[in-house]
């Protein structure tokens, strides 16, 4: 697992590169290395996972060069039949195959891999190309600028790094605000500044002097018409599930560094914790250590006892991290600079958190649970889209609940001027979202899940996972991210992803027997921060949320409205709620990210009115 970055028909002078591979040395603090010519460079910063003693990058076989961060669960098959092609590697970590793969199969060699991945490879044998390729599922994003004028191309695997190119400038998005509010983080390949894009899942892009840049989407399973398996019961459907899952935590286990498990207590990571603890007692390894994060305090929605039960029926070593809450104004700060752009889900400060704790306690490797709700229908939203009867708005009601602020509470908080702005730019999702929802194929529940892994997914979870784990130098891998994991479930009929009885119905039963029946009897809730009761008055949260929100902030930014603002602060005092928390939540979220990435000057100093936008080198970075 490491951190990318590196250039395109673009000088960049050693001194400049040591400052990007200084901000990703959180991502990768083992070793560091940096290659290239006049007009390229490569560069890479590990963190080791698989063979620490081998697997120096970059990884070289003649006139290409590559970089890679990730993990290759089917290195070994993929040395094999290279070997069997006449090609001989220095050693067996999983990214020495990557030059050969490349020489033997092109452009295409991203197609044969299984594992998360974001790799750059620099071909120079005959005209200079630069090849850069991303996971299915979008687990390992790599954001990247394009200069189309002067055909050059900076890319990293964090936005800070990115910044930190020359001829790269910090420029908010001044329509990134809605954006943020409407889906949570931005979807698809945009981002908080203008002019930074993000790959999307599944992407290839190909960059020429001549050509310029192309960027394409491989083509998978994911992109055809579902067809549910015709026949097959629950109980099938829920063995099948178990044995398929049992077989990927057992792959994810392999390492060269010692690996945890996520427990939250909900069935998700319950059932990964089973499994994982299953596999090595059957192989004769010490037992797993399994982590959970609470909060000092008495606070609803509390899990350590779902979680301390998981771990005592699947016989791990449990680790309980605790949290306090007067702690989380500084993280909210480091949160922002990590993640790169406002993220709304509460969870960060919790994410950042446990895997600090994970790497202190000796761990670089955890699996999680993570994606389950999304391949097996476990949100509410869609229980309540499946319900709505025929000619009913069931997608409008959809999309407000992917929203950090529901539309009609939006339109409440913006300005008139920026509200303008926004209807002559048009909708703030992309196009392909809606057009899914509404004319794609399948059924109702079968869209709405293409949706959620297409485009949530990756942008809004996926993302914050990578960036808060590797934050603490911990390499997170998601069983439930695999590919074959992701085409069984597309194989669901509707009745065993949400039923009468309930959500998750095949992932419900594959857990039987190995998750204890309290956990899966209980009722479904987020594993998230209580912010609803945390942004109350006499509360940390609730006096940064009043300074950062402050009336001559907000007028000076030109887009929210402080009255409305201030609306919110006294229903929230007065019946406290997640409506009026979480809408709070969000609009401090992109306050400390404004400060973290254009300085502790007030909006006005970096020209943030609805159509203009700031100018500054990222503030405050952590290296």
């Amino acid at each position: 697992m490491c951190r990318i970055f590196g250039s395109f028909h673009a000088h960049t002078g050693a001194r400049e590169l040591s400052r990007v591979a200084g901000l990703l040395h959180h991502g990768g603090p083992d070793a560091r290395s940096v290659t290239g010519g006049d007009d390229w460079s490569l560069g890479n910063t590990r963190l080791s996972v698989m063979d620490p003693e081998g697997g120096a990058q970059p990884y070289r076989l003649g006139n290409v060069t590559v970089v890679f961060n990730g993990e290759l669960y089917n290195h070994r098959e993929l040395r094999a039949d290279l070997e069997q092609r006449g090609f001989r590697f220095p050693d067996r970590c999983d990214g020495s195959v990557l030059p050969a793969l490349y020489l033997t199969h092109g452009d295409r060699f991203a197609e044969l891999l299984d594992g998360m991945f974001a790799v750059a490879v620099m071909d120079r044998r005959a005209t200079p190309r630069l090849v850069l390729a991303t996971d299915p599922a979008g687990m390992k994003p790599l954001y990247y600028t394009w200069d189309p004028a002067g055909r050059s191309l900076r890319f990293a695997s964090e936005i800070p790094a990115l910044l930190a190119f020359p001829g790269v400038t910090a420029e908010e998005d001044p329509y990134g605000l809605d954006a943020y509010l409407t889906s949570k983080t931005p979807f698809g390949d945009a981002t908080m500044f203008r002019g930074v894009r993000v790959l999307p899942p599944a992407a290839t892009a190909v960059v020429t002097r001549d050509d310029g840049l192309r960027v394409g989407v491989r083509a998978a399973d994911r992109d055809r018409e579902p067809r549910p398996a015709a026949g097959r019961g629950l109980e099938a459907t829920g063995t099948e599930l178990r044995d398929l899952l049992s077989r990927e935590v057992s792959r994810l286990l392999v390492a060269d560094a010692p690996v945890a498990a996520i427990t939250s207590g909900g069935l998700d990571s319950s059932l990964v914790t089973a499994l994982a603890a299953r596999a090595r007692a059957a192989a004769g390894a010490d037992p797993l250590h399994s982590f959970n994060i609470a909060y000092t305090g008495n606070w609803p929605a509390d899990e350590r006892a779902f979680a301390a039960e998981v771990a005592r029926s699947a016989g791990t070593v449990h680790h309980q991290v605790e949290v306090d809450p007067a702690t989380f104004p500084g993280l909210l700060q480091d949160v922002a600079r990590h993640v790169g752009q406002p993220n709304a889900d509460p969870i960060t400060l919790s994410t950042l958190s446990l895997f600090a704790a994970v790497r202190d306690a000796g761990f670089k490797v955890a699996l999680t649970g993570d994606a389950a709700d999304e391949l097996f229908g476990g949100y509410a939203r869609m229980s309540a889209a499946v319900a709505a009867p025929e000619g009913a708005d069931w997608v409008g009601p959809y999309l407000d609940s992917l929203a950090a602020v529901p539309r009609g509470l939006r339109e409440r908080l913006y300005t008139g001027e920026y509200a303008a702005a926004l209807r002559a730019r048009g909708p703030a999702l992309p196009a392909g979202l809606t057009g899914t929802l509404r004319n794609g194929h399948g059924s109702r529940l079968q869209r709405i899940c293409t949706v959620e892994q297409r485009y949530r997914l990756p942008s809004y979870h996926l993302r914050r996972v990578d960036h808060l784990s590797m934050a603490g130098s911990v390499e997170v891998r998601l069983p439930f991210c695999q590919p074959s994991v992701v085409r069984y479930a597309a194989t669901l009929a509707d009745r065993h992803r949400i039923g009468p009885d309930g959500v998750k119905r095949a992932l419900y039963r594959a857990a039987g027997g190995l998750v204890p029946a309290s956990v899966l009897n209980r009722p479904k809730q987020p594993f998230t921060l209580p912010v609803t009761a945390m942004l109350a008055p006499g509360q940390a949260l609730w006096a940064m949320a009043r300074d950062e929100l402050s009336a001559g902030s907000l007028r000076a930014d030109g887009r929210i409205r402080p009255e409305a603002v201030e609306a919110l602060f006294a229903e929230q005092a007065a019946h406290p709620g997640d409506r009026s928390a979480l809408a709070l939540w969000a609009l401090l979220g992109h306050r400390l990210w404004q400060r973290s990435f254009f300085g502790g000057a007030p909006p006005e100093a970096a020209g943030a009115v609805p159509v203009a936008s700031g100018h500054a080198q990222p503030q405050g970075v952590a290296v």
